[in-house]
């Protein structure tokens, strides 16, 4: 197998996951759900990510701080 080749793949796939980690949705209801948690336990993120079935807490985070943390800056 040409290394040059296995090198590219890995370099494509991390790629691509960093894209899809980038893009991530959230439901009406993971929204509400994270909204909630977040009163009741801060930002544990790794408490409210194991409420939320497929979901890291980076993910989470990623989305808190995108939403919210533009928002207090106004």
């Amino acid at each position: 197998m040409d290394h040059s080749s296995s090198s590219q793949v890995s370099a494509n796939s991390t790629e691509q996951v960093s894209d899809r980690a980038s893009k991530v949705e959230f439901s009406e209801d993971e929204k509400t759900l994270i909204s909630r948690m977040y009163k009741l336990v801060g930002d544990r993120w790794s408490l409210i990510a194991g409420r939320i079935p497929g979901r890291t807490a980076y993910e989470i985070e990623k989305y808190w701080t995108s939403t919210y943390s533009s928002r207090n800056q106004e």
